[in-house]
């Protein structure tokens, strides 16, 4: 055999080893698993390693058992049980941690980020029941009268409400079920993944190009659905939660608002700021802080952001159009595909 068939043959060898390596199922490769969860809200899990057998399931099971514990739309969770006895015994895992942080939450927010606010998010019609309660001011008194989490009693065994008072996590839900299969996925021995459950994410490692997970920030878009990315953000070992729906908001004199409710005044908040993306360790964090951003308004969420371990994007409305404020720490990670503005 010649030279020339030698390394052709050679090649082919090489070839096909690669081949043979990549579909060998303990070969590394990138695996993606989709489902549902909390209603109709999509989640998709990708992770780059050897096959898990029985993972999807395992999710499945771990998001199933996780809305059982905080989902008020199920008569007999956890959290239902809680808002209509006043008084819980905790029994599952995740009950303490969503307690512990929106304590902490509430506490660095002085108020702004409050998961007592269910009662007032009704009455404002932004909140499943979209019809809009005739509030006049006595109405909305009596009702946030109702609203203070510090009023709520808790440890790691048991948990008590005021009278008529009642708490909703549905404003860091998807970013705590995030955080939850991130840790199951960790547990299972996986260190490059990316979990997404409603547009909240965690990302960890590399993808299977061997490349940082992207993570896309979209630019508020008031007219219809065709939205656009106003950044990417490329960095390891990151949670990203935005707040500001942007099909929720309303008009005054030529502006445009976010329609959001803050809990310790009981009216709606009303400033420029249109959404909020926060970056922080834990995905549920990053949920709270973006939650209380859009109840902080511009200003305000830049002191917290600067006083706290959390970096963010605030997008807002100037008399020019839109424009965007990016805090110093996520900056090296960030690339500006399109932005008005910027500081």
């Amino acid at each position: 055999m010649n030279k020339k068939r030698l390394l052709i043959f050679g090649i082919g060898l090489a070839v096909a080893f690669i081949v043979i390596s990549y579909l060998r199922k303990d070969a590394p490769r990138l695996y993606h698993i989709q489902g549902q969860t909390m209603g109709t809200i999509v989640y998709n899990v990708k992770y780059v390693g050897v096959a898990q057998e029985g993972l999807d399931e395992a999710i499945a099971n771990e998001l199933i058992d996780f809305n059982q514990s905080l989902s008020t739309y199920i008569p007999d969770s956890e959290i239902s049980n809680l808002n209509r006895e006043g008084f819980l015994e905790l029994d599952s895992k995740f009950f303490f941690p969503v307690l512990k942080l929106s304590r902490e939450i509430y506490e660095k927010t002085n108020g702004a980020f409050d998961q007592s606010v269910g009662p007032l998010v009704q009455a404002w019609g932004v909140g499943p029941n979209k019809s809009i309660t005739n509030l006049d001011s006595g109405m909305i008194a009596s009702l946030n009268a109702l609203v203070d989490f510090k009023k709520v009693e808790f440890d790691q065994k048991q948990a008590s409400l005021p009278e008529n008072y009642e708490i909703d996590f549905s404003a860091i839900a998807k970013g705590y079920a995030v955080d939850i299969i991130a840790n199951l996925l960790e547990e299972k021995g996986l260190s490059q993944y990316l979990v997404e459950i409603g547009g909240e994410v965690r990302c960890k490692g590399q993808n299977d190009k061997e490349k940082l997970w992207s993570l896309g920030i979209e630019e508020p878009t008031v007219k219809g659905m065709n939205q656009q990315i106003l950044a990417i953000v490329r960095r390891n070992d990151l949670a990203l939660a935005t707040s500001g729906n942007y099909r929720n908001y309303y008009e005054k004199e030529g502006k445009i608002y976010a329609h959001i409710i803050d809990p310790r005044t009981g009216y709606t908040a009303k400033h420029n700021l249109l959404s909020a993306s926060v970056f922080a360790k834990d995905c549920m964090s990053a949920d709270a802080y973006a939650t209380a951003f859009m109840v902080l308004g511009l200003e305000h969420s830049k002191s917290i952001i600067a006083s706290q371990e959390v970096d963010a994007i605030l997008i807002y409305q100037t008399e020019n159009g839109i424009a965007s404020y990016v805090s110093e720490g996520i900056r090296p990670f960030l690339q500006m595909n399109k932005a008005k503005g910027n500081e």
